[in-house]
């Protein structure tokens, strides 16, 4: 029988690989298509992991504000700093 030697990990020096180059849109794309084929209550599951994650709670926060606020008015940002420069508060 063969014995296994040890190996001393802290004497050798770490080799780092660089990660691999994707396109974010395909890797969302996968995600995408990932969630759609999850059972009926698989995406409620991973919903609630989402949203208790103090992190992940805060980015769909603003991207649910985000989408509320596409069918508000807009205007040139100048217009904007020059109303708050008016009223003082610049």
């Amino acid at each position: 029988m063969r014995r296994r030697s040890k190996v001393n990990t802290a004497k050798q020096p770490m080799i780092r690989e660089s990660a691999a180059a994707y396109d974010i849109r395909s890797m969302a794309e996968v995600f995408w298509l990932a969630f759609k084929s999850l059972s009926t209550e698989d995406p409620g599951a991973f919903l609630d992991h989402l949203l208790n994650d103090p992190e992940w709670y805060e980015e769909v926060a603003d991207a649910v504000i985000a989408i509320e606020a596409r069918a508000e008015p807009s205007r040139p940002f100048e217009e904007f700093v020059d109303e708050l420069r008016r009223e003082g508060l610049v």
